[in-house]
């Protein structure tokens, strides 16, 4: 990890000599057309080492798709191309953009996705904690706000660098390595360097004093036929209401080498450096009565200590404060990532091939806010208001590898994945004076609590091996079938937290507990009935393995001593058994697919409180159980057609009835849960996308529409449905003098009619009811934002 950290450090600096990014090349873009007989729902290899002059593609007109419906696959499968990815505003995050395949629905309160808080992303009723997500085959993790295993793609790749991202909805492969896709995976690629050496620059501005540069050098290939690219970019960004920033630098290498004719080597590094103000958790009530626009008080540091006295003193609030948690002070996140990994790619034999990739990733990060809970001591500044802080330092090594063997009319693939995870978590305590406290002082790391209220340390052994093998029985009729085999191995030590100086106990658990499942099948079949028409349908069991962590929803290392150990020799870990059926048509002009599922979710874990006569059992406040199970049902359809020469129009509709099996107790109190919705997931999704691309003009409108969404486990609470339209123009140069040679320009407008909604539901957790609408646990969505960028590639 001592070489990956210095590659990326020299990555950055090196980088700092450029000024900004682009990520096409003017000469040659590509008209969106549909695939014809794309294997698998991945676009051709040339789509990394082939379109990347400067990022722009350099193929012919015919050869990209904006999606690609997986024509062949023996799954439901879509992919969205590179040049998809990068028509939005620069930084905008893949996940955004992906939210336009069907049955995918995601949300962010801020324009462009990435503001990591109110991200949520759920398909078919799973939310984020319980999909799979890899970028070049290397585990992201849960993608959880606090995670202990991953980050998030937005801090692993640079959006200009981002190649196809592929989409399965169901359940991934066996391959992918996860340990909790419950219910689909997405898997990010990077591009690779080009063949010709190029500098790509770019430059954002935008609403609310956003600004982005991005710089990428290719070397071109070199003596010995290696290729490289180092790139670097910067974005900040005013929040679009109260105070505070959404900023971030980051820094991505990629050295491709050829070893001979069957060997090629692959490094890849990242650096990234991430901080953001929070916007503050509205609820019904707050948003009735007083508007979308209620933030935290970052610049009235005296209000916020009125409202930190009075809650103290337990005296009146002032005037239009409800209470103590209508408005923070200030809170933000911060997060430093370097990951890294070396690839060998290897063909053997012509029907011997394989990969063997090491990888490794680092993070520290804090989750703060300035609470009104904890005051400062008298000695340390004497603020009625101090600093929460959630800190996490990860430090993960992996190795994945596969060997595939052709033979017959089968192929024959098995690997192998093994992670190592350290994990350290603590919560505490930082000063602020009675004075002055100055917003921006949230965004690095601090030293000198004057309360440990508890640490953590966590290891995680992942294991999962898997075999598999795809038949094509007739020249028509593939099958594949296999299976996984999956041990997660989780120790838990809780650590003296620390009070001025005394030490004090650490109520939460410590103990070991293991997920393990030695047979996770997987069957799928494709049958093409004519070269247009084709038919699959496929099955899958699987397991997502506990939480390793003290703020882990599924964790039992969240748990108390005594909770942990009434409760351990009873969990289980969650299961799914996921069923569908698909048809898909395709030709020069159209794409089109239907998928039914069928999907049971068993042993679902959640917290609830135990209460027997209206006493806590042990005088513990909740315990993890599994509470049942989820029914969920549903249909995806998409529809892609290129009805004229630059004109195409692509649609999507997602149905999904997604409900709880059994009532829930918690509290002591039985709650009529059974055939209620499952919280956040909306029953309809739908997408319409109007675009033309001529070479020279393109531009597309869109509309996102989200169901009605509830927040609530009994249903007592729903937030309106939305419409969200989003509008991309740009024009590409084809002079022949140097200045416009290789330029283009693009405006991005989004939330285009301006409509103010909910964005993200659950922010800060799901409730049982909320007869009041009082919970705090809503983002309201960003106003209607421009985006402008100018983009320059110098051959």
């Amino acid at each position: 990890m001592k070489k990956t950290k210095f590659l990326l450090l020299a990555t950055c600096v090196g980088s700092l000599f450029l000024h900004d990014a682009i990520t096409r090349s003017v000469a040659a873009q590509p008209k969106r057309v549909a695939a014809k007989g794309a294997k698998q729902g991945v676009q051709s290899k040339k789509d990394s080492a082939d379109t990347m002059t400067s990022g722009r593609s350099t193929r012919s007109a015919q050869a990209e798709s904006i999606v690609v419906l997986g024509a062949g696959a023996a799954r439901e499968t879509q992919s969205l191309s590179h040049l998809a990815l990068q028509e939005v505003a620069p930084g905008t995050s893949p996940l955004k953009t992906l939210s336009r395949l069907p049955g995918v629905m995601f949300t962010s309160s801020d324009p462009l996705g990435s503001y990591e808080w109110s991200q949520q992303i759920i398909i078919r009723g799973f939310d984020q904690s319980r999909l799979g997500f890899t970028m070049d085959g290397i585990p992201l993790g849960n993608l959880a706000y606090g995670n202990d295993n991953g980050l998030s793609i937005g801090r692993a790749l640079q959006t200009e660098n981002n190649g196809t991202a592929t989409l399965v909805q169901g359940a991934g492969a066996v391959g992918v390595a996860a340990s909790n896709d419950l219910g689909g995976a997405l898997e990010f690629t990077s591009i690779d360097p080009s063949e010709k050496f190029g500098v790509d620059v770019a430059g954002t501005v935008g609403s609310y004093g956003t600004w982005r540069t991005f710089a990428r050098v290719n070397s071109g290939t070199m003596k010995g036929g290696g290729r490289l690219y180092v790139s670097y970019d910067y974005q900040d960004a005013n929040k679009w209401k109260g105070d505070g920033i959404q900023q971030q630098q980051q820094a991505n290498a990629k050295f491709v080498q050829p070893l001979g004719d069957k060997v090629k080597l692959t490094l890849f590094g990242d650096y990234s450096q991430r901080a953001e103000n929070d916007y503050q958790d509205l609820s019904k009530q707050l948003i009735a009565t007083k508007g979308y626009n209620v933030d935290n008080i970052t610049d009235n540091y005296g209000l916020a200590k009125q409202i930190a006295t009075a809650y103290q003193n337990g005296t009146p609030f002032p005037a239009g404060i409800a209470n103590q948690d209508q408005s923070y002070y200030n809170s933000a996140g911060l997060r430093q990532d370097v990951l890294g990994y070396s690839k060998l790619d290897f063909h053997i034999t012509d029907r011997l091939k394989g990969f063997a990739t090491v990888y490794g990733h680092t993070n520290t990060g804090e989750g703060i806010y300035a609470t009104p809970y904890t005051p400062t001591p008298a000695a340390l500044g004497g603020s009625p208001i101090s600093v929460r802080t959630t800190e996490y330092d990860i430090h993960r090594e992996g190795f994945i590898g596969s060997l595939s063997y052709d033979i017959g009319h089968h192929t024959i693939e098995g690997g192998f994945w093994f992670e190592d995870n350290n994990f350290e978590q603590a919560r505490r305590f930082y000063p602020l004076s009675i004075d002055k406290y100055t917003g921006s002082s949230v965004h690095w790391f601090r030293g000198n609590a004057f309360e440990t209220q508890w640490q953590s340390a966590f290891n995680t052994k992942t294991y999962q091996f898997h075999i598999q093998d795809t038949w094509q029985i007739t020249p028509a009729l593939k099958f594949n079938y296999g299976f996984k085999s999956l041990v997660v191995d989780n120790h838990g030590r809780q650590l003296e937290g620390n009070i001025q100086g005394v030490p004090t106990a650490n109520p939460y658990a410590s103990g070991a507990i293991v997920s393990a499942n030695g047979f996770l099948p997987q069957l799928a079949a494709n049958y093409r009935i004519n070269s247009h028409n084709e038919i699959f349908g496929d099955f899958a069991r699987n397991m997502a393995a506990f939480d390793n962590s003290t703020t882990g929803a599924t964790s039992p290392f969240a748990m108390t001593s005594a909770a942990y150990a009434a409760a351990k020799n009873t969990l289980h870990p969650e299961m799914s058994y996921s069923e569908e059926v698909g048809y898909r048509f395709h030709n020069r002009h159209i794409q089109a697919s239907v998928t039914g599922y069928y999907i049971e979710f068993e042993d679902r874990l959640a917290s609830i409180t135990p209460v027997s006569s209206g006493t806590n059992v042990q005088g513990y406040p909740s315990i993890l159980t599994n509470v049942g199970g989820v029914t969920a049902r549903g249909i995806d359809t998409a529809f892609n057609y290129r009805f004229a020469g630059d004109w195409s129009i692509y649609a999507s509709y997602a149905y999904n009835d997604s409900v709880y099996n059994d009532n829930l107790t918690t509290g002591g109190v039985p709650y009529g849960t059974k055939g209620k919705s499952v919280v956040a997931m909306p029953h309809n999704l739908a997408n319409v996308e109007l675009a033309y691309d001529d070479g020279t003009i393109w531009g597309n409108v869109g509309m996102q529409y989200q169901g009605r969404r509830t927040y609530t486990y009994t249903n007592d609470q729903w937030v309106k449905p939305n419409d969200i339209f989003n509008l991309n123009l740009g024009y590409r140069f084809h002079a022949h003098n140097w200045v416009l040679n290789g330029l283009d320009a693009q405006i991005n407008v989004t939330n285009l009619f301006d409509k103010r909604y909910v964005a993200t539901v659950g922010s800060t957790g799901f409730a049982v009811s909320d007869p009041t609408g009082s919970l705090q646990t809503l983002q309201a969505g960003a106003p209607r934002m421009v985006f402008f960028t100018l983009r320059k590639h110098f051959f």
